[in-house]
């Protein structure tokens, strides 16, 4: 009973932190609230913290043994103005990965040099729209923002200009059965999980020195990782991220067969193999401490998407990396869905992890 009473108060402060940070906005390159929010959640728990000259956050918790790099990007998938029409109305770039038909009737914030304002994502209505153009969907490059500008220069006096930031406005609410939805999870639940391994690795004396990395553009070409990882040149590293499941209409198990509420998911090939083929070795180390301490978990093998253990395999001569990832529906959209059960064995694994590290590196 105890231990229930302790869980269920785990997942709720999990709960309550994972809304702070979804809630905030950090688009690739951006990621600056999200870092601030990092290293005030992060000071308590470890030794040192710096930001390199990318951007990225680096806390260290000294130990002696290997060193562990565990790396959650910051960045989500945004928006950036491109131009702005005689009329006020703002034509934009996807910074990441969208599927456009998920932006259409959007409300957004555009975060101008003025403060941020509201916006919609907005098209040609169908109403009037000939009969062939409405099976069509309709392409990014289509669509405009409207700020209700009077004009281009209105438009500016609101602070708005050429590569202003846009953000999805959506934000954390539950849904049944210990479930919630956001924007961002790709890859907020990353950042909180990191967040809540160094806290419960506080008090702890570990055989391992530990760096804890929010890493930046993660979602346009893995940069921050690939330079990061270059710096600090772990023993070994995990990629902490979300990935794809099954368990949905519209997609079926040969296409995942991973499933939320079963565990994290420990990731032996993405993207085909041509983006991480796991170490073997951090196979083994992951697996086992999995099994020995009863966490459930599962095996992600995918043929597309791949994270920031890409980048940080192939630093320097090669370093030993891994991903655990958090099953999470429709990635890269503005209402992602992801089980809260699913945290905390996540956080439960790597916890684990990190206290045996040095049996296996």
């Amino acid at each position: 009973m105890a231990e229930d009473m302790e869980k269920s108060a785990n997942l709720d402060e999990i709960k309550s932190l994972l809304e702070v940070f979804t809630n905030a906005h950090g688009i690739s390159g951006f990621e600056d609230e999200v870092r601030k929010l990092l290293e005030k959640e992060l000071e308590p728990y470890v030794d040192s913290m710096r930001t390199d000259t990318m951007g990225n956050l680096i806390a260290a918790k000294e130990g002696k043994g290997p060193s562990v790099m565990l790396a959650a990007h910051m960045d989500e998938i945004g928006l950036m103005v491109r131009y702005i029409d005689e009329n006020g109305f703002l034509r934009f770039v996807g910074i990441g990965g969208w599927f456009g038909q998920t932006l259409l009737n959007q409300r957004v914030i555009v975060h101008g040099k003025n403060g941020s304002i509201y916006g919609v994502i907005g098209s040609k209505p169908p109403h009037v729209m000939k009969d062939e153009d409405r099976k069509k969907p309709v392409k990014i490059d289509d669509m405009f923002i409207d700020v209700g500008a009077k004009d281009r220069e209105d438009a500016g006096n609101l602070g708005i200009e050429i590569g202003t930031t846009i953000s999805i406005d959506q934000e954390f609410a539950p849904l049944a059965n210990g479930k919630v939805t956001s924007k961002a999870f790709d890859n907020r639940a990353g950042v909180v999980i990191l967040i809540e391994v160094m806290k419960r690795l506080h008090e702890r004396k570990i055989g391992a020195n530990v760096y804890a990395v929010g890493t930046v553009q993660e979602e346009v070409g893995l940069k921050g990782a690939k330079t990061c990882a270059f710096g600090l040149c772990p023993d070994v590293a995990l990629a902490l991220d979300t990935t794809i499941p099954g368990d949905h209409p519209g997609i079926g198990k040969t296409d995942s067969a991973l499933e939320l509420g079963k565990g994290p998911v420990v990731t032996v090939a993405d993207a085909s193999g041509r983006g991480l083929i796991a170490h073997p070795h951090v196979l083994k180390w992951l697996r086992e401490t999995a099994d020995a301490n009863e966490v459930p978990y599962q095996l992600g093998v995918g043929s597309g998407g791949t994270t920031d253990a890409t980048s940080i395999h192939l630093t320097k001569e090669g370093i030993p990396t891994g991903t655990v990832s958090i099953a999470t529906r429709y990635i890269h959209s503005p209402v992602e869905v992801l089980d809260m059960t699913d945290i905390e064995a996540c956080v439960s694994l790597i916890v684990k992890a990190i206290e045996n590290v040095k049996t296996y590196f």
